[in-house]
């Protein structure tokens, strides 16, 4: 009797708990708290968005709309919040579906619905505003939304969280010659009502979307369209240069093609949405977004010259792969909260260069992975901010501090490691059944390291906290005893750069170099130490290529035996893991000096013949030129330094390796022989013997020129001149004042850009403070580096998720000096509590200036 008393009583207060755990509000706080979006996740389904926005012709006139959201409602426990960032006064009217007004509460960032006005089942709040500007990105005659990753409620109110999938209806009035494309079909019935100058156009419902994936364009743009598949695509785009619409326009259609077909056998699963859709922006703030219907590419990176070189041409490809794969991840199944943002791009990356493989082949493929996804990884892993591919996010206002080089760069470098552990044909499964079990919904990595697991004979749990829960990279050593010429054994150990021990589970080969063959072996690195039994009774080799596949991640060991030879190599893949391997010691003080590894780079850059690996050792050059080397011992370099890259280039037979060495030489020329080579070649208009140069390549040329001589305004009004397309010749005008040769001019630039307006156009901004902040203009510049990063915390609120990432890297990625390491130290010690995302953005953009204060001790 007393036991059932007992468990009566303690189920009565285990109900009263529950009832005031029910009531118990959702603070109210601005942005989107992870309680709120767990909270309206439990209680809402079933939205519909019916939203109408007007745009006026002029530019400055508020954008006007109507909004319906339909939904079911499982509760009526407290308040609804309704996302809307925007001033009270933009608010005008708030009805319910009966028509009947309600106040207007707007709280932190919240229209606020008082729970009187909802009902259990279905509701529907109406409500008439003024849009916000922000992420409209409104150009004179053309604008675009851009909603990632919490900008949606910016332009309209709503649930603005990626578990709160939706169906939008949207309807668009525009003027009347302007094109529009958005995530649904434009229909013909009813047709398109003309009133005032402005036409009404009407699309279908989508597919279901989260909010940050709800978008569309309108301008005047050329509207082309081809058949893809079954279906047909529409294209939008605002280039004039009719050679290069001839030159691009079918192939564009034929990536995408390519895309979808791999992707759909991939898979085993049809193209998921309704619509075909792309739009190519100028200076778009991404290379691309992957709007469903509406995908939108930086016009540059779609629009090649006939120069282009096969880096630029693969480039491309893989772009358009990377957005077409996210119509399977990221829009059909979407991560639940952006904490798994990386979710959607690794695979988007991952897939990408399955697709790049496919076309290019393996070879290619492989060289490609390594020199896209490693070099980017290590310069954010090797890094004090270094943080792991899964991170913690409390409120969806922060989401963009995660975006980086870990989520785009290492998150594919794991994936690879995962299919290597799990199997190509095992992994393959678990993904479609994934994909399967998710469409149209929402999914978490836990979620899929459980079906992946089932398709795997190892802990894919302990593996997931090292690879996924964890940042930093191992570094590897290795120890070689010898019995006269053989090997006796061979001893590979691995250690965290820092933190904690740990143990990164990867497979990768080394390969040994003999005078006249190679062999390689196998690395299964399951332990912090093995022995490689394999090279035991080998011949002593001339050096040891550690990760010749570019498969394993860390910092591997460079053989100090390896030098010139490495340039011998036969293949292109284990030359660039040779090159890696090389910078990546030099950064860490093993091996090499900068000075030492500059003139083997530029030894190799007369020998090396593949494209790919041309750019990167260039690359390196020009890295090691500006940041690692003093400035007196620069200018003593310089001419070495040209000849090197002006013979190279002259001996060169393929013209992109030669239009690649004149880059270089363009971006290191210092003495007055090459200043007065560049500006004939800009002035005639005649290129190097072999070379292709486009009007893009003599803007480039005309900055370059601009930076190192005193004919700044002669030079750069003559280049706009030559320009017929408004945008770049805006791009240009913009960026003069930040060459001016007056001091004063270029500090008032830069005062300019503490005002928002000013940073519409980020690509623009972060190539100007680029020039500002050129190691030849240090001295008068190092003054703005305090308010750099005064504005990063602003910069993060106000502008799009690559943006302080961006600045910061245009601002400090060249500096070396103690002064310069001073300001930031100082700042972070006067601000103790600054948000910690963006203090690692900080600590990963100054790494190479913390660096070089070890390096370039004077």
């Amino acid at each position: 009797m007393r036991l059932t008393k007992l468990i009566l009583f303690l189920l009565i207060i285990n109900a009263v708990a529950m009832a005031q755990q029910k009531v118990k509000p959702v603070p109210v706080e601005a942005g989107v708290s992870y309680q709120l979006a767990q909270y309206r996740h439990s209680v809402i389904s079933d939205i519909l968005y019916r939203i109408s926005l007007k745009v006026p012709a002029a530019r400055n006139e508020r954008i006007t709309g109507d909004i319906g959201i339909q939904f079911i409602l499982k509760s009526v426990d407290q308040p609804l919040q309704i996302d809307f960032k925007q001033d009270a006064g933009n608010v005008k009217l708030i009805q319910l579906i009966d028509h009947t007004t309600i106040p207007i509460i707007v709280e932190k960032e919240h229209i606020i619905i008082d729970k009187k006005y909802l009902r259990i089942g279905e509701n529907m709040i109406m409500i008439t505003f003024s849009a916000g500007d922000a992420s409209l990105n409104r150009n004179d005659d053309y604008l675009y939304s851009l909603s990632v990753p919490d900008r949606a409620r910016t332009i309209f109110p709503c649930f603005d969280q990626p578990s709160l999938k939706a169906k939008f209806l949207l309807t668009l009035g525009v003027t009347k010659d302007w094109q529009v494309l958005a995530n649904g079909i434009k229909q013909t019935e009813p047709a398109p009502e003309e009133h005032d100058g402005q036409v009404k156009y009407f699309f279908s419902t989508t597919d279901k979307l989260p909010t940050y994936l709800f978008s569309f364009t309108a301008g005047k743009y050329a509207d082309v369209k081809q058949m893809i598949g079954n279906r047909e695509a529409e294209f939008l785009h605002r280039e004039t240069d009719s050679a290069k619409i001839k030159l691009n326009s079918d192939s564009i259609f034929t990536a995408h093609q390519d895309a979808i077909s791999f992707l759909e056998n991939w898979t085993g699963i049809p193209y998921p949405f309704q619509k075909i859709g792309f739009v190519a922006i100028p200076d778009f703030q991404f290379g691309g977004m992957e709007h469903p219907g509406e995908v939108q590419y930086k016009a540059s990176s779609l629009f090649l010259d006939e120069g282009a070189t096969k880096d630029q041409l693969i480039a491309r490809s893989n772009l358009i792969s990377h957005e077409t794969a996210h119509m399977w991840f990221g829009d059909m199944v979407t991560m639940e909260w952006f904490n798994d943002v990386w979710m959607k791009e690794v695979f988007a990356n991952f897939m990408a260069d399955k697709v790049t493989e496919k076309l290019m082949g393996t070879e290619t493929f492989n060289l490609k992975f390594l020199q896209d996804h490693y070099p980017a990884a290590y310069g954010v892993d090797r890094t004090p901010g270094a943080n792991p591919i899964r991170q913690q996010l409390d409120n969806l206002q922060d989401a963009g501090s995660l975006y980086g080089n870990i989520i785009y760069h290492k998150a594919p470098i794991m994936m690879r490691q995962l299919e290597s552990l799990m199997g190509k044909d095992n992994f393959q499964k678990g993904i479609r059944e994934y994909l399967k079990k998710y469409a149209y919904g929402n999914a978490t990595w836990p979620e899929l390291i459980a079906i992946l697991s089932k398709y795997s004979t190892t802990n894919l749990y302990t593996w997931n906290n090292v690879w996924v829960n964890q940042p930093g990279r191992p570094v590897f050593d290795f120890k070689v005893n010898y019995s006269g010429n053989k090997i006796r054994s061979l001893i590979i150990s691995q250690h965290p750069e820092v933190g904690a021990q740990r143990i990164w589970p990867q497979v990768f080969n080394i390969t040994l170099v003999y005078p006249d063959h190679s062999k390689t072996i196998p690395v299964n690195m399951n332990a912090r130490q093995i022995v490689l039994n394999a090279a035991a009774g080998l011949a002593k080799p001339s050096f040891i290529l550690f990760n010749s596949d570019g498969v394993g991640y860390g910092l591997f060991p460079t053989d100090r035996t390896m030098t010139s030879s490495c340039f011998n190599l036969e293949s292109p893949l284990q030359r660039a893991s040779a090159y890696i391997n090389a910078f990546e010691n030099m950064l860490a003080g093993r091996v090499f000096k900068p000075v030492e590894l500059l003139k083997l780079y530029l030894h190799g850059i007369g020998i090396e013949k593949n494209e790919m690996n041309l750019r990167l050792l260039t690359g390196y050059v020009t890295s090691v030129y500006w940041t690692f080397t003093l400035p007196e011992k620069r200018t003593a370099l310089s001419m070495a330094v040209e000849q090197a890259l002006w013979t190279s280039m002259e001996q060169q037979k393929a013209p992109n390796n030669k239009k690649i060495l004149f880059g270089a030489y363009q971006n290191v020329y210092l003495s007055s022989e090459a200043k007065s080579r560049i500006y004939q070649i800009w002035l005639t208009q005649k290129p190097p013997a072999g070379i292709k140069l486009a009007e893009d390549d003599y803007t480039a040329m005309a900055l370059s020129i601009a930076l190192k001589s005193d004919t700044v305004t002669s030079v750069l009004k003559q280049q706009q001149a030559r320009i017929s397309n408004a945008e770049r010749k805006n791009r240009l005008a913009f960026l003069m004042p930040a060459l001016s040769l007056s001091e004063q001019e270029r500090d008032g630039f830069f005062s300019s850009l503490a005002d928002r307006k000013n940073r519409a156009k980020e690509a623009w901004v972060t190539t100007a403070l680029s020039y500002l902040n050129h190691p030849l203009r240090q001295k008068p510049s190092i003054k703005y580096l305090r308010k750099s990063l005064e504005l990063v915390e602003e910069i993060q609120r106000t502008g799009d998720v690559f943006f302080p990432q961006s600045w910061l890297g245009a601002v400090f990625g060249n500096y070396q000096t103690k002064e310069a390491y001073q300001i930031v130290g100082d700042f972070l010690k006067q601000h103790p509590d600054y948000n910690p995302k963006l203090k690692a953005k900080i600590l990963q953009a100054i790494d190479n200036l913390q660096r070089a204060q070890q390096m370039l001790k004077r």
